[in-house]
């Protein structure tokens, strides 16, 4: 959503709107489009210069430019390149359910594809990191990152951009001081908000996996960014506290994902040399 807004402000946009496959798998989960590129994986050696194209991003030559990357790349990012970074915080259970019909999404178009080319859906669907977690992960190494490397930063509730335009677009465009924030106001559409706030099933599940006390700080991470209060050193501490009860569970969530998404390849190429045998 924000590149759409910053786009239509005036700064200049990098990536593409709209992936080769948008129209077929990903149009339902945000019909405005992505705003996607190399570099949502950071802005560092493995992506600048352009490995395609050798074209290398000066700091200077990119400052009234509009960038998306994810929390990971963002972490990778070279500091020269932050001038600025504003941060949408989604609340936990909403995010659970929004990743859950992604890759609901993905899968059936694939299972679809396949099907139209008369092939076997026997290849496993991919693994991935339990949502919940997921989010807690990046919201929690934002922080930590934003704490170590002291760069400027605005994080708004996705919510409040949606149902209070006219003040949380205009905060963002008073702290960048740059921008028409009337253009930019006028290209948000809270028609096209995908997820609500209603506690259904899977949200009661979610729930259930983590302790009273770990549920209490993940509604408070999201109240903060909601209400705008600062992150004082109490609520720094509460996180690296609560951080240090997940550890055991995330390092056992990450190595098991990884083990499956190892193994769903290896399947991938046995079943690849297969064709090529029965071929040749």
């Amino acid at each position: 959503m924000w590149m759409q807004l910053l786009s239509a402000a005036g700064l200049l946009p990098i990536g593409s709107a709209f992936p080769r496959d948008w129209e077929q798998t990903l149009k339902g989960a945000n019909p405005a489009g992505f705003w996607e590129s190399e570099l949502r994986k950071g802005i560092y050696y493995a992506t600048n210069p352009d490995p395609k194209t050798g074209v290398y991003l000066f700091p200077e030559d990119t400052r009234r430019h509009a960038v998306k990357v994810f929390i990971p790349g963002l972490i990778r990012t070279d500091r020269a390149f932050i001038d600025g970074v504003i941060a949408t915080v989604r609340p936990w259970r909403q995010y659970a359910r929004s990743v859950h019909r992604l890759y609901t999404i993905e899968r059936q178009a694939r299972h679809k594809a396949r099907a139209e080319r008369g092939a076997d859906n026997d290849i496993p669907d991919a693994t991935f990191l339990p949502p919940v977690l997921e989010w807690w992960m990046e919201n929690f190494s934002l922080i930590s990152d934003i704490v170590t490397r002291r760069y400027p930063f605005y994080m708004v509730s996705y919510e409040s951009v949606l149902e209070e335009p006219d003040q949380s677009v205009r905060g963002v465009f008073e702290w960048l001081k740059y921008g028409d924030v009337e253009a930019a106001i006028s290209q948000v559409e809270p028609s096209l908000r995908t997820q609500d706030e209603a506690v259904d099933d899977l949200a009661v599940e979610e729930e259930g996996l983590f302790e009273p006390e770990t549920i209490g700080v993940f509604d408070q991470l999201y109240q903060v960014v909601r209400t705008q209060e600062p992150l004082t050193q109490a609520f720094v501490d509460r996180l690296n506290e609560t951080n240090e009860r997940l550890s055991e569970r995330i390092q056992t969530a990450v190595k098991e994902t990884a083990q499956a998404q190892l193994e769903r390849r290896r399947l991938i190429q046995t079943k690849l040399q297969e064709r090529r045998s029965d071929s040749e």
